[in-house]
């Protein structure tokens, strides 16, 4: 490999790094029923936060359905998450056949 290349993959190196801790340090929102649940997610995949609509509690049986939808509103961050690493790191590999 001549020098060339050599500083062309550090630098590409360097930006690949920058763009994962971005990607890190990023929240992702994610909702499910029609809003009454939000979480907050860490592009580390760290749960951050869940904000439940008080009107989502009408009665004791609506706790089910509540933590239900809890789960689905902390895949959609996650979905999030790796959609966006795929966009962000994926453009990395582009030219090289790598990732």
């Amino acid at each position: 490999m001549n020098q060339q290349a050599m500083m062309r993959l550090k630098k590409m190196q360097k930006q690949m790094m920058e763009a994962q801790e971005k990607l890190e340090n990023s929240v992702f929102k994610g909702t499910a029923g029609g809003g009454m649940v939000t979480v907050e997610v860490k592009g580390t995949h760290e749960l951050l936060s869940v904000h439940i609509d008080p009107e989502a509690f009408e009665s004791k049986e609506d706790i089910e359905m509540i933590e239900d939808t809890i789960v689905a509103a902390v895949n959609d961050a996650m979905t999030k998450i790796e959609e966006e690493s795929q966009r962000v790191l994926g453009a990395f590999g582009g030219g090289m056949g790598i990732f």
